[in-house]
């Protein structure tokens, strides 16, 4: 019996959860709790990764690709990725994973999972009793067992037995995000789920039913993946087919249209985490309802959450607040606002603030790079370089690089130099540069670089890699 693949989606941004949350950085790749967890990512692999279960494929944006491979050899585990030239909601993203899995097998099953929910309970388990109805070709649904009526989620009504399974239902309508009296009469009724965005089916069962209801998006996703790069590892959709797919969720395309589809109750402990109100539900809260992770003291304080970053935070007579402290940003809410921090990240957006979308402090396959100042015409980023790994900085006028610890040594043109602590060199501005630690720890180095109102603008070209 052939394992069911995991198809992990990594295409969300995760805007009501900044500043964590950044679209060049979202929620996925975060730890869950304190800095030293798993990423909601690393947990979902985690969470499949038994005797039933084969190497997961993940569906990631370019932008991604190398913190996704560095999450999965933190796991240590293998994985096969498809890459998005950009976003088209999961229903393109959940063709283009099928099609890769048939090509070697279109009878094999895949689990499609969001990959930043937290679940806790034998989900296993109930996988593992839905796989026979989707080795039969129906189109499983996971439905959570509702705890309130929320609004922010979709729900699944009850259709009632389905003949073929007892542990199964059949789908009698989906509900998206309805208002508070409706989402309190479905719980009332107990025959209404939450919709969890995980599903269940086989390769060639998805691939048909995109063929006959949406025969568009299927042509252009399947010439996206026929014309697309191949890599170690890797499909890159070809961007000029896949733009003609239809960018909406899988359920919008296929779900609600196809006569395939069953309900399978799931009672277990699920949140989508989409915002922080959610990210203290699932918090491990203290005798006063607090969930803190960092260094954080408090009193007469009650359902607080508190994400400290590089500094002490206190708080005094503030309940149910919610502070989230980064190098670059402070976020100061309360609870039940949380839905409204998306607010926020369009006026960044609108004023082209550079927080909207990346931080200060980014993660790469070689180290490490944090901007310390950016202020009219002088740029300082420190880099971390990790042993024996390679930087190259694209040429710019007006570079200077001081080492601050260990030796690394520079390719610049056609020369080679070693430049250890304490020493400073100017960089070419017409040729590449390479920087490689050769130590056996890591090294660090401040870049300095005087931007175009204080060099000539002729000169002007941005390093696509630590600025």
């Amino acid at each position: 019996m052939s394992g069911i693949v995991p198809v992990i989606l990594c295409g969300g941004i995760g805007a009501r959860l900044w500043p964590m949350s950044r679209s060049q950085s979202p929620k996925q790749f975060h730890p869950v709790a304190s800095a030293d967890s798993l990423t909601f990512f690393q947990s979902t692999v985690q969470r499949h990764r038994t005797g039933g279960y084969a190497d997961p494929m993940v569906v990631t944006a370019a932008a991604h690709v190398q913190t996704v491979q560095r999450q999965l050899t933190g796991l240590q585990c293998e994985g096969q990725l498809i890459v998005e030239p950009f976003a088209r909601n999961t229903g393109p993203a959940v063709l283009a994973a099928a099609l890769a899995i048939a090509a070697e097998d279109p009878d094999r099953l895949m689990l499609v999972l969001p990959s930043d929910h937290v679940i806790s309970g034998d989900f296993d388990r109930i996988v593992s009793g839905a796989r026979r109805a989707a080795e039969d070709g129906r189109i499983v649904l996971f439905g959570i067992t509702p705890a309130y009526p929320e609004t922010g989620y979709g729900y699944i009504v009850d259709g009632g037995t389905f003949r073929h399974d007892a542990a199964l239902r059949r789908v009698a309508s989906f509900i998206e995000k309805p208002p508070r009296e409706q989402a309190e009469a479905l719980i009332a009724s107990g025959s209404a789920y939450w919709a969890s965005g995980i599903s269940l089916f086989a390769a060639r069962t998805i691939i048909d039913e995109f063929r006959r209801i949406d025969p568009k998006t299927f042509a252009a996703v399947s010439l996206a993946f026929e014309t697309g790069e191949r890599r170690a590892g890797e499909v890159h959709l070809a961007g000029e087919a896949f733009r003609h797919a239809r960018a909406e969720p899988t359920e919008r395309i296929v779900f609600e249209h196809s006569p395939h589809v069953v309900l399978a109750p799931a009672d277990i402990r699920w949140s989508d985490v989409g915002s922080w109100t959610s990210v203290h539900g699932v918090g491990q809260p203290d005798d006063k309802g607090n969930v803190f992770h960092g260094d954080v003291i408090a009193t007469d304080t009650e359902n607080a959450l508190v994400r400290a970053g590089d500094r002490l935070v206190a708080l005094v007579g503030v309940p149910e607040v919610i502070v989230i402290d980064t190098p670059d940003a402070l976020l100061v809410t309360r609870r039940g606002r949380c839905q409204d921090v998306q607010k926020v990240v369009e006026m960044l957006r609108r004023s082209q603030r550079l927080e909207a979308s990346r931080h200060r402090r980014r993660e790469h396959a070689w180290g490490r790079s944090m901007i310390l100042m950016r202020s009219g015409g002088l740029d300082m980023v420190m880099l971390s370089i990790n042993s024996g790994t390679t930087i190259t900085l694209d040429p710019e006028a007006g570079r200077r690089l001081i080492v601050t610890r260990g030796t690394i040594e520079m390719f610049d043109g056609p020369w080679r130099r070693c430049v250890g602590p304490g020493e400073q060199v100017a960089l070419d501005s017409l040729q590449p540069c390479r920087l490689v630690n050769v130590g056996a720890q890591e090294a660090e180095a401040l870049l300095m670089t005087l931007r175009p109102t204080l060099v000539p603008a002729q000169q002007h070209g941005r390093s696509q890699h630590v600025s």
